[in-house]
């Protein structure tokens, strides 16, 4: 193979890992705001029992030199229940405390390993933009949604 034919495997080898890695690294579609509202009581009482841990945020440059923002934190489960699929929602705040954007985040999803009983596990989630007025730190974690492993 000549030297260019190695160049193009090697230029859409990367372009694929790069391809890879936002598909499997960005946010799952949002959650309608009706299935939030269609929790029982069960779930509604169950989201108490989920924590999340450690959150960092972090930046890197991808290979088109943009920066790509990180959360990475842990789950936690403090309930008696086996957690087939957990949304949590992300708030971003300014200096001044404000909102400055709101995310959802599926740190365990449906058909995914559940997260068991006093199990804690650890999960990232990437950003390619936030807002400018971002204070830098890690958003407020609040889980919304939770169902249970049948």
């Amino acid at each position: 193979m000549s030297r260019t034919g190695w160049f193009i495997l090697l230029a859409a080898a990367v372009v694929a890992v790069i391809v890879g890695l936002v598909v499997l690294l960005r946010p799952a579609p949002r959650s309608s705001s009706a299935e939030a509202s269609n929790l029982t009581s069960e779930q509604k009482a169950y989201l108490s029992q989920i924590a999340v841990s450690d959150a960092k945020m972090s930046a890197a440059q991808n290979y088109l030199g943009q920066t790509v923002f990180y959360l990475n934190a842990k789950a936690i489960n403090k309930g008696s229940r086996s957690v087939q699929r957990l949304d949590l929602e992300l708030e971003f705040h300014d200096v001044l405390d404000q909102v400055v954007l709101r995310e959802r985040a599926h740190p365990i999803r449906s058909g995914a390993n559940p997260l068991k009983p006093g199990e804690t596990r650890a999960f990232v989630v990437a950003f390619e933009h936030l807002p400018a007025e971002w204070n830098q730190g890690p958003p407020a974690i609040t889980p919304k949604y939770v169902e249970f492993e049948r």
